[in-house]
C-alpha cells in the first residue's frame, strides 16, 4: 500500500541479511545496526554495498557452482571486497 521507503540500496534489510551471509554475526550485527540507524531523513541514502573481509582457498574442480555472491575488491585495501548479489537469469520451460 505504501511505496518503498528506504534510503539505501541495497535496502537495509537486504544489507543485514547479506552481512550475516558472509560476515562475523558481531561484525554483521555491528553493520547492520549503523545503517539502519543512517537511514532516516537526516542522511542522503544512495548504493551502499556491504563490504566483508575474506580470503579465498582455492577452488575445487569437478561440480557445478551456483554463484550467489560477486566480490568485487576495494581498491588499496588487501582481502577487503564489496559484496554485490548475482541475478541469474531463469531458464522458461
Amino acid at each position: 500500500m505504501l511505496p518503498p521507503s528506504c534510503r539505501y540500496y541495497p535496502t537495509c534489510s537486504e544489507y543485514a541479511k547479506w552481512q550475516f551471509e558472509n560476515s562475523n554475526i558481531f561484525i554483521a550485527f555491528y553493520k547492520s545496526f549503523f545503517r539502519i540507524c543512517r537511514c532516516n531523513q537526516l542522511f542522503d541514502g544512495g548504493i551502499e554495498y556491504p563490504t566483508a573481509t575474506l580470503t579465498f582457498k582455492k577452488p575445487s574442480y569437478g561440480k557445478p557452482m551456483k554463484i550467489k555472491y560477486w566480490y568485487v575488491p576495494i581498491k588499496d585495501k588487501k582481502n577487503k571486497f564489496y559484496i554485490i548479489k548475482s541475478f541469474e537469469k531463469r531458464e522458461k520451460n
